[in-house]
Formats: C-alpha cells, structure tokens, sequence
C-alpha cells in the first residue's frame, strides 16, 4: 500500500487509531486532514490546513508523517504543547503503530540547566539573597539526579523565576566547546539526540532563531528532515519577525554588566578596575532607560525619525551615545583579558555586538522596515521586518529545500477560503490549502449573546459595566467563568471591581492574570468544579485568549469585553496599514477586521472543547450587532444559537447550573 491508503486504513474503525486513542471514533474531518498530509508528503509540497476546534489535527499529522518513514522536524508555538507531543502523543502513536522511531525533543538552550553557569551562580551577588539561595540549592540538588537538563522538569520551579537567568546561558554567554562542563552540556546533548532522531521536536522560537543567528544545531539538522509540519501555524509571523529584525533591551546591558564584573573578579582580579568597566555600563543602561520616563507596561513608541516619538531630542541622543560608548569600553577592556580564559571570549563578543546595535540605532531605520521602543521595566530598542514573507521564500520553500514537504496547521489561520490572513505575511500564497470545520454541534453546545444596551467600547464607564454585568452572570452560573479583556487597563479595572465585589463573600473566587502562574491558575480554575470549592472567575488577557484547555463544566461562560482590534496606536499595526494603502488596499478590511476576525476565533474558541460542553459565549461589544463588518465578524464564529435579550441569556445559565439544556435549546 502507498502512503495514502496506509492513512486510509488506520484512520478507519478498526484502525490503529482505535487502540491508541481513548474512546476514538472515526471522524471525516480528521480523516480527510490526514489524507491531504498523506498526499502532500507522498508528492512533496505545501500544505496550509485550518482544522477547527475538536477535530483532532495532531494524529491528523502525526499518522501519516511517522507511516511515511521520512525524517520529521515538528515545530510547535508552545513549550506546553512541544511536552504534550513528546510525552503523550508521539510515544502513543509509535507504539499503536508498531514503528521502529525514534523521537527527540529540542529547546532553546534557555530551557537546559547550564552547569558551568550553575556553578558561577554561588559566587554571584544575587545568591547571597536568601530565597535566591534557597532557589539555588534546591537547583544543586535537582541537577545531581537530570538526565535531560530540562528545568521543566523540575517540581515548583516558575517560570518566572529570577534564579533561571542564573544557571541557564544564553547565545551570547554559552562558551561552547572550549566550556569546562561541555561534557556534560545538556544543551548539546539534546542536540546530538536529535540529529539521531527520526522525528525531533521543537518550537517556533528556535526554529526562527536558527534562520536569524545560525546558532542553535538546527543549521545541521534542518538538511536532514524531509517533512517540516508547524503546528499552532498562526503564531509563525509574530514569532519570527522577532529573530528577523533587531533588538537589544536594558535589562541585556544590566546582565552584561554583572556578569563582566562577575567573571572579571573570579579570573583576572587586579588585571582591569571591572568595578568602573560594569558600573560604567549599568548607569548608561539606567540612563538609557530613565530618559524614557514614565510609560504603561508593553507601551510602544513610535520611531520613524532619529528619536522615538515624544523623547527629548538632545537627552534621548546623548543617553544612547553613552550606552553605546560604555558597551564600546567594556568591549575593549575584555579585549585584553580574552586570552585567560574562554569566558572573556564570549563577553568579548557579546559587548561588541551590543556596540554595534546601538551603534546602529543611532541611525535611521531601513525603509523595509519598521522601528519601536517599547517601554516597561526595561527599555527595548526594536528594529523588524512587516513579515516572514521574504524569509520563508528565500530560506523555507527555495530551490535548496525543493525536496521538502511543508506542512502548516492551526485551528485559527483566517476568515477567508484562502486563508489570506495567514499566507500573505507568511509567503504562502502558493500553496494547497484546506479548511476542516469543527465535529461539534455549535448550535446545540453553545450560544452567543451581544448585550444592546452596553456603553460604546470607547465610553470610560465602559470596563465598569463590564465588570458589574459579569458579576452578575457569573453569581448566576457558580463561577465558571472566563473574562478575556482586550487590554491590560482592562484587565486591571474588571479584575479589581470583581474583587472587591466577592472578597470575603465565599461565594466566587476571582482569579486574576498574573497573580501567580498561569499553569497554577488555570489547575484552581479547574479545582474548582470539581472538588465542591467556590466557583471561580479568572480575568485574563493576552496569552490566555489561547491555548487555554478547560473541558467539561469547569468552564461554561466566556466573557469578552472588546472586540480584538489591533491597536491603532502601535508602530507594527501602523506600519503594516501603511503598506497596505500604498498598494491601494484598505488597511481597515485587509488588515484591522481579519486580525480581529482571527483572535476572536481563538478567544470564542476556549469554550467548547469536547463534544459533550455546553456553554455561553458573551461578546460585550455593541458594534458587533450595529456595524457593517460586525457580519464578517460573526460569520468568523462558529455557528452558534443566537440569545437575544437578557431574559434569554438568564434563562440559558439557568439550565447550565442544572446540566441540562435541552429546554433552553428547543426543538
């Protein structure tokens, strides 16, 4: 049998899938996805495939590139789901499939244990702290029993946690092969595991990474794969226009500085003042960062001249003359120490690459692309590309990689049949593409309700109202409930009214984006439907509005507050509308409403995960119903009973507290 009828076969009744998969059943959409990756891979091609919600694209993919015995590289957008696929997926599959595969999975070097790093850690400044210290030790620990390195698997360790930068290296620190612990890198033994594999995977960052520094392993192991499949495909342009552009942050300077002074003390004390080199250093980072002033967390600020909008000319200009003087001077300090040891090396390079971009932000920005500062904590200059466009064709699907077959895959791509929103920017245009609906019966399982008589999204009292209806509909339900906000000033005024309603009333918890980590908030979230707790509110934005799996009654209302416009303000957003209308087309239809289109998509699609889910989607935006391209919009959504008034919507959560919906619904 070729490779086609395998597929056929194993996705039937009696297939393999029937002993790999719990409670599987055949569905045609999963089926017909995997048939199209079959042939793609059996002809070599490019596929893009939009498979909704439920209909199992990961065995859609995973069956025929393991039946078809090539080299498979799967790149995915997230960490989570990368441990997903390796720890759960592949090994099922290999096993029900009885194949002799071999599998890998490979991170970016910032998700291994750096022991050399570890072992500078205990005479940094930092681990004289006492929760560092413990953080530390508890790091030690862990490190004498890890055979992978990776700090995923490490019990209770955050992700956010200040003690990661610590004992991981980046590009820019790791030594290499000249390191005193190379032996026992777990980076570069992740590496040679995976130029063994038959099938590695990886993420999104990395591969991007590669394209743009030829740094992580993957300029070895990408001649070898013949099938690339990119999974959760609709991050691809965002990720890689990061990689593909420039940018250099404060907080990189702030690092550099420490560990200059760091090594500088432990290797050639007395050899150089390290103290002045690194204090030079820190205070033109903080310089550099205090000229900005005040500014909201994420703000980004336009640059299309020599200095970003609304910054003092002569201050702005002098600050980052000083930066990039003091990265020049430390640059030459370790100059003169590199042959000691292959530390200074690397800090050589990396301060001599900082000089260089900020040498190079002193100057106007090419005209392909666009330039930012965005602003928080830390300052971050940002050079980019509009797209991955270019990229893609010239170092994805050009005449070097003929051979390949391209797989790319999402349950949100767009809302068109071509799936503009996806291929434009990515350089797809070309390729096959194929739209899978959802299995679920939308219109039984959920409804969508559009409030007529809330404020306009711009109105100030707009958030409040917000927060005070969804506290109604959520005492109403039990908890139960997602509020998905558009922005983080959004996110703050409903978080905040909803806790000061229900503190202390036992009767709902509100759990808020960024109280604690998201894997920690979305398990209490799920506790709570189960285990008799007080039901649960959690107000969140940004990463939630995907990639967030809650099945079953644990979540059965979700609130959005906006419509997901992009912001107008943003230097991206404006500069990809600009090229739009130079090429006389409307940046409102061909860029603003499918951007929305799509991360509304993703945000309804967190309510109905299963096919036994009831639920209520709630969009608290009246242009939605009023406006002309609120039709496109909705059409975007999955088909839906239609709620009409208050009473409607009551009467619905009431028969979701009773777990039966059938009056509800009618006939």
């Amino acid at each position: 049998m070729n490779l086609v009828q395998q597929v056929q076969v194993a996705f039937g009744a009696q297939g393999v899938l029937s002993r790999a998969a719990e409670q599987f059943k055949p569905r045609d959409g999963q089926r017909d996805m995997a048939l199209a990756v079959a042939r793609t891979i059996q002809d070599t091609g490019t596929l893009v495939v939009e498979a909704s919600t439920g209909v199992g694209k990961t065995f859609s993919y995973l069956v025929p590139a393991l039946l078809s015995g090539e080299r498979v590289l799967v790149s995915t957008a997230t960490k989570a789901l990368q441990d997903q696929l390796y720890g759960r997926d592949l090994p099922r599959l290999v096993q029900a499939l009885g194949l002799p595969v071999s599998t890998a999975l490979l991170k970016g070097r910032g998700s291994y244990l750096c022991i050399h790093r570890m072992q500078q850690a205990r005479s940094s400044e930092a681990s004289g702290e006492r929760g560092m210290a413990m953080a530390l030790s508890r790091v030690e620990q862990w490190a004498q029993a890890t055979s992978t390195g990776d700090l995923a698997e490490l019990p209770g360790l955050d992700e956010r946690s200040p003690i990661i930068p610590l004992v991981t290296s980046t590009r820019e620190n790791c030594l290499g092969s000249v390191c005193p612990s190379f032996k026992a890198c777990h980076v570069s033994h992740a590496r040679r595991e995976a130029l063994a594999a038959d099938v590695v995977v990886i993420n999104h960052h990395l591969f991007f990474a590669d394209l743009a520094v030829r740094e992580s392993g993957m300029a070895e192991l990408l001649p070898t794969v013949r099938v690339v499949i990119f999974d959760e495909a609709h991050q691809l342009n965002e990720t890689g226009i990061q990689f593909l552009g420039r940018n250099l942050s404060t907080t990189q300077l702030l690092d550099l500085s420490r560990d200059v002074l760091a090594t500088g003390l432990q290797l050639a004390r007395g050899l150089v003042d390290w103290q002045a080199v690194a204090a030079r250093l820190e205070r033109a980072a903080r310089e550099l960062r205090l000229t900005i002033g005040r500014a909201p967390a994420g703000a980004r600020l336009r640059w299309t001249e020599l200095v970003p909008e609304g910054l003092d000319s002569a201050e702005w200009t002098e600050a980052l003359d000083q930066a990039s003087q003091a990265a020049e001077a430390t640059a030459q300090a370790l100059d003169t120490v590199t042959e000691l040891a292959p530390d200074f090396v690397r800090l050589h390079e990396r301060a001599r690459q900082f000089a260089d971009t900020l040498a190079h932000f002193s100057g106007l920005g090419p005209p392909e692309a666009v330039r930012w500062l965005e602003v928080g904590l830390q300052a971050k200059l940002v050079e980019s590309p509009l797209d991955i466009a270019q990229a893609v064709s010239e170092r994805l699907l050009g005449p070097a990689q003929a051979s390949k077959t391209w797989i790319f895959t999402s349950a949100t791509l767009g809302d068109d049949e071509r799936l503009s929103w996806f291929t434009q920017p990515c350089g797809l245009q070309d390729a096959e593409v194929l739209r899978i609906g959802s299995p679920f019966d939308y219109a039984s399982q959920a409804a969508l309700y559009v409030p007529r008589d809330f404020p306009k999204p711009s109105d100030l009292t707009h958030s409040q109202r917000v927060a005070q209806a969804a506290g109604d509909w959520a005492q109403r339900l039990g908890g139960r409930t997602l509020v998905l906000t558009t922005t983080l000033k959004a996110l703050r005024v409903i978080a905040d009214a909803l806790q000061a309603r229900f503190s202390g009333s036992g009767a709902l918890e509100v759990l808020v984006q960024g109280q604690g980590p998201k894997r920690v908030l979305i398990e209490r979230f799920r506790r709570a439907s189960s285990l008799g707790e007080p039901g649960c509110v959690l107000v969140a934005s940004a990463s939630f509005w995907e990639g967030i799996d809650v099945a079953g009654d644990a979540l059965q209302m979700v609130i959005i507050d906006k419509l997901p416009f992009p912001p107008p303000g943003d230097p991206l957003a404006e500069a990809r509308s600009r090229h739009l209308e130079s090429q006389g087309r409307s940046a409102f239809n061909d860029y603003f409403v499918p951007e929305a289109a799509v991360s509304l998509k993703q945000g309804a699609g967190r309510l109905i995960r299963r096919e036994t889910d009831q639920g209520v989607l709630i969009i608290c935006d009246t242009r939605l119903v009023q406006m002309g391209y609120g039709r496109r919009l909705l059409k975007a959504l999955p088909p839906m009973q239609r709620l009409q008034t208050e009473d409607e919507l009551r009467a619905r959560l009431d028969q979701l507290t009773k777990g039966d919906t059938t009056d509800a619904l009618g006939p």
